[in-house]
């Protein structure tokens, strides 16, 4: 059977889903109808702030969360582009953002004129915010596509967790004593009444990445294997890792290098896969442990 280096360099296209984008400016008309009263809203705001602080407060007050992080995303382009968008979103922390953040935001009289000078509706905002519309939708769409693979391809078996959105499943929901109180886990294979684990995993979409990136994804997937094989072995399991990824970011730098490097530290217990190798590279023997497995813990070293 292929190991995940095997594909040669001239066929690893083949072997990569690409998910279909939107093209530019064919998206203005329906961004401009989406975000255009969320602008609105804004200017609103805006002209009644006596501060940038109380513009952050007055949005944090928004009770309609879907409106009040797209209020949020068009306060950190105008306001504090430093600020993560993620602490913005956060309304119960509203005034302590704005107690150690507030400094640094823009005056408000700059931010009225800057807002003003624009025009109606701003197209090139609404394209901006119309990026942020399906973020996470293609790894939405990987694990929907995997769940349904292995549907139909092992129905002796059941795999769960998030299809899409959702909560990560933790480790230590299928082992008791496992000794990393968090480490999330995006599917796990098993049988149907899930007290065989055969095999878990993670799961994710690389459109476009590298340098650090690149490195981090690649640590935190040795770093994964590591732990979870460190406990699989010392109970006299044989749980097998499964890295689901796909996208054409797999062929930039130096990620398929990467990959397989994870994947030949353990060859009887891991596997980096995507979409399109599911069908010759998953066997329900590989899943079960039926084939030969070393039974002492002795990974490769990178």
């Amino acid at each position: 059977m292929k190991t995940f280096r095997d594909y040669k360099i001239e066929e690893r296209r083949n072997y990569i889903t690409l998910s279909t984008g939107e093209y530019y400016p064919d998206i203005l008309a329906d961004a401009c109808r989406l975000y255009t009263p969320v602008i609105e809203i804004f200017s609103e705001i805006l002209h009644r702030s006596e501060s940038s602080t109380a513009l952050f407060i007055n949005i944090s007050a928004i009770p309609n969360q879907w409106m009040r992080v797209q209020l949020c995303r068009v306060f950190r382009k105008y306001a504090s582009p430093e600020t993560p968008v993620e602490m913005l979103k956060k309304n119960t922390k509203a005034r302590s953002i704005c107690k150690e953040f507030g400094e640094g935001f823009r005056p408000i009289n700059v931010i009225q004129e800057k807002f003003d000078s624009r025009p109606s509706p701003d197209e090139a905002l609404c394209a901006v915010l119309w990026e942020y519309k399906d973020r996470g939708k293609k790894g939405y769409d990987l694990t929907e596509k995997f769940f349904d693979l292995i549907q139909i391809k092992f129905p002796n078996m059941l795999i769960w967790g998030p299809r899409r959105s959702g909560a990560d499943i933790q480790a230590i929901s299928l082992w008791e004593d496992y000794a990393n109180m968090s480490r999330p886990l995006d599917f796990v294979i098993s049988s149907h009444d899930k007290k065989k684990i055969y095999a878990v995993g993670l799961a994710r979409y690389d459109g476009d990445r590298g340098g650090s990136q690149e490195d981090d994804r690649t640590g935190g997937y040795k770093n994964c294997s590591d732990e979870i094989l460190t406990y699989v072995h010392s109970h006299g399991l044989k749980t097998k890792v499964i890295f689901l990824n796909d996208g054409p970011g797999l062929l930039l730098g130096s990620m398929w290098e990467d990959y397989s490097k994870i994947e030949e530290r353990y060859p009887e217990d891991v596997k980096v896969i995507t979409l399109r190798m599911v069908e010759e590279r998953l066997t329900e023997s590989w899943l079960k442990g039926e084939q030969r497995w070393l039974p002492e813990f002795r990974p490769k070293k990178i």
